[in-house]
This record gives structure tokens, C-alpha cells and sequence, in this order.
């Protein structure tokens, strides 16, 4: 893609601004391809183990609506929804059978309502103290950055997956 080419999935962000908003809308943008690359499929291909391990498409949405309750809400102090399974024994990495997909799209869409309530709310130089990392304190540019990473990371898995499933790619439908 040239330089003056933008993707349909770039065209809302903004390529000057402030740190927070540039950041925020980056996590949106692979919030949003997260959630495109479960377009169209069906409950048995959404649950389809794609690797050795099991990792599936709706286990990894799990899997992200759970790290950003614990990342934007926990570590700030804030009170997350009850959750269901264990994300300490990798519970969040999989869909149990009384999961349905539009459950876990819904939990997805809370973690990030939550989350975004957060960054609203506080300034990047919030800090907080993850409970699983033993008093050790972050800021919220941090947590931030940290999401990016993580949410790509599995956003490149699920592209993946998505690929070997229908032949799917890239971060946003073709067109």
C-alpha cells in the first residue's frame, strides 16, 4: 500500500493528536479487528481448536475481554463483573460448552466499555497496583501500551486461525 493509500481500517485514526488519544484509538482499532475476525461464523467454527494446544477464536476473545477487566479495572481499583471462570488456570483461554459465542461477545463488549471508562477517567500518569504482581505499581500509559501489545499479539493469532479456517486475512474485511 502507497503511502497515500489508507486502509478502511486506518481511516479513523488520527495521525496527530495527543498520546492518549493516538493510543486509544490504536487499542480500538484491534479491538475492532478482534471482533471482525468472528464475522460470519458459525458456533463450531468460532470453537474450533486451530493449534496443537486448543486455541480457538472465542477463547482468545475470552481470553482479551478477561485481561482488560483485570488490567483497566482491577489494577485501578475498580470494581470488575463477577466473573465465571478462573483467568488464573487459563480459564479465559477457552469456551466451555454452555459458553455461546453472543455471551462471550457481550462480555468482550462490557470488558471494554469498562476499560474505556477508565481511561476516560483517569490520566495517563494513573497509577494502580495489579494484584497478581505482588505490589508492584503501573501507570495507565503503561497498562495501555501493555493492551496494545497484547490485543495484537492475539489479533495476529485469530488472523491466523481465521485464515486456516475459511481463508480470511488481514485486520479488516477486504473492500
Amino acid at each position: 500500500m502507497g503511502d497515500d493509500a489508507v486502509s478502511d481500517a486506518s481511516a479513523g485514526l488520527p495521525y496527530a493528536g495527543g498520546e492518549k488519544e493516538i493510543l486509544r484509538a490504536s487499542l480500538d482499532r484491534l479491538r475492532d479487528a478482534v471482533l471482525w475476525k468472528l464475522e460470519g461464523l458459525d458456533e463450531e467454527r468460532l470453537r474450533r481448536p486451530m493449534t496443537p494446544s486448543g486455541t480457538n477464536l472465542l477463547g482468545l476473545v475470552k481470553h482479551l475481554a478477561s485481561v482488560e477487566y483485570g488490567w483497566f479495572v482491577e489494577t485501578f481499583g475498580r470494581e470488575p463483573e463477577p466473573l465465571w471462570f478462573d483467568p488464573y488456570s487459563a480459564e479465559d483461554m477457552y469456551a466451555s460448552d454452555d459458553e455461546t459465542a453472543e455471551q462471550i461477545i457481550a462480555f468482550y463488549g462490557r470488558a471494554r466499555t469498562a476499560a474505556d471508562r477508565t481511561l476516560a477517567e483517569l490520566p495517563l500518569e494513573a497509577v494502580g497496583r495489579p494484584a497478581w504482581h505482588e505490589g508492584r505499581e503501573v501507570s495507565l500509559r503503561w497498562v495501555l501500551v501493555h493492551m496494545i501489545e497484547e490485543t495484537a499479539r492475539h489479533a495476529g493469532h485469530m488472523d491466523i486461525a481465521r485464515e486456516l479456517i475459511d481463508g480470511a486475512t488481514g485486520d479488516w474485511p477486504a473492500g
